[in-house]
């Protein structure tokens, strides 16, 4: 099955997204730890809660155009039984 730019795009989108949290988490990490030890993983741990509630709106577009598509093969086979049924 060949993917659309539309479905490439949200796919690495979603890839490097992954990336960026894992990145970010530890960034974020290093960076707060010289205010303390708790701050530091409150604060990580908000990053990586944020990025992963991105991830899945990223998500729900790539699913949403997936039902869309099996919404439209639907319709078209619907529109023929239709049309072989009432000739």
């Amino acid at each position: 099955m060949q993917k659309d730019i539309y479905e490439r795009i949200i796919n690495f989108l979603l890839g490097a997204s992954w990336a960026i949290v894992l990145f970010g988490a530890l960034l974020t990490f290093k960076i707060f730890l010289t205010f303390g030890l708790v701050l530091a993983l409150f604060i990580a741990l908000l990053y990586i809660i944020i990025s992963l509630f991105l991830i899945l709106l990223l998500d729900a577009f790539l699913v949403h155009k997936q039902r869309l598509q099996e919404a439209k093969k639907q319709t078209k086979l619907l529109e023929k039984i239709y049309a072989k049924h009432t000739k």
